[in-house]
């Protein structure tokens, strides 16, 4: 080998090297920038957990109320549902004393009409 294919093999190790540590440098470049973009979206996205957990804690109090008072609101619905079956109670038996004495009031008035006829 003479000494021009010794000095080609070695510019042509040296450009290989070369190219091995631009590429590696490029990569290691790339990987710090995706490191940094996802700390970026992570921090983003602890900036909206916590933000979503201030609102949770804000609405759990406003949750609770609302739920307190569909009890009550629905406690007073079935006391309004007791009272209106004791109306109903109390108005099928108005109704039963006022047919009753729908039928007293006819029986005494034919038994009217029978004494007047028999007065005659």
């Amino acid at each position: 080998m003479d000494a021009i294919e010794i000095i080609v093999i070695a510019v042509a190790a040296v450009a290989v090297i070369v190219l091995i540590a631009l590429f590696l440098r490029r990569r290691a470049a790339e990987k710090q920038a995706e490191r940094e973009r996802l700390a970026q979206e992570a921090s983003a996205h602890r900036q909206e957990a916590d933000a979503h957990a201030a609102k949770a804690q804000e609405l759990s109090p406003k949750a609770d109320e609302l739920h307190a008072e569909a009890e009550r609101e629905r406690e007073l619905a079935q006391q309004h549902a007791s009272a209106a079956d004791a109306r109903d109670a109390e108005a099928e038996e108005a109704a039963a004393r006022a047919q009753r004495a729908g039928q007293a009031a006819a029986r005494h008035d034919e038994e009217a009409a029978s004494r007047e006829r028999n007065l005659s």
